[in-house]
């Protein structure tokens, strides 16, 4: 991915850490200040569903230590990641689109920590809009709906993702590209007088 868009002619700072780690959050933000001299947009998208595996057993049956590695990293982090980058933002403006998830909306049976930490980044936006309006700083919410993600799926996850079509008004797999666009109108310009609002990309699984 980083020599396709340095071929674009971009520069990029790649680096791989643990959302969990704040220090490491902040030294991320300090470099990416010092390589490109602001920030103007923050992406969190860090999650744990698939990629690395949790239970799909009923709620009481969900393991503490599960629970938590869940919530540590789906909301967490992305608290984490607000702290470190948002001071950046501020005296420019900015954009901060946090990932959700469409089976907020429609309740995921065996997930129940997964659910409850994905309602949780709605509300995490929602406060997030009000402290950071007067700043020019606006926070969203992106909910995707399951998508086929995973550079090496297995075969377990790629029946999860397929089953999801049946639930679709658009019959096919969603995959990264399909996000693609939404991220960066909530990112750009072109959505300037949107803050605190949820954008549903799913395929037409959730209709209100």
């Amino acid at each position: 991915m980083r020599r396709e868009v340095e071929a674009e002619g971009a520069r990029v700072l790649a680096r791989c850490l643990d959302v969990r780690d704040l220090p490491g959050l902040r030294s991320l933000a300090d470099e990416t200040r010092r390589t490109f001299g602001a920030v103007h947009g923050l992406v969190n998208n860090a999650g744990i569903l698939s990629t690395i595996p949790i239970s799909r057993v009923p709620f009481e049956e969900i393991p503490d230590a599960e629970w938590d590695a869940v919530f540590d990293t789906n909301i967490k982090g992305m608290w984490y990641a607000c702290r470190a980058f948002v001071p950046l933002m501020r005296g420019h403006g900015g954009s901060v689109v946090n990932v959700s998830s469409s089976t907020v909306l429609i309740g995921g049976p065996t997930r129940a920590h997964y659910v409850a930490s994905k309602a949780a980044v709605i509300g995490f936006t929602r406060v997030l809009s009000r402290e950071l309006g007067a700043d020019g700083i606006r926070v969203n919410t992106l909910m995707p709906g399951s998508t086929l993600s995973e550079e090496d799926p297995s075969p377990e996850t790629r029946k999860m993702r397929e089953e999801a079509v049946a639930r679709r008004a658009l019959k096919r797999v969603e995959v990264p590209e399909d996000l693609v666009g939404a991220v960066v109108f909530l990112l750009s310009e072109d959505s300037a007088f949107m803050t605190a609002q949820t954008l549903a990309v799913d395929g037409g699984v959730v209709i209100t």
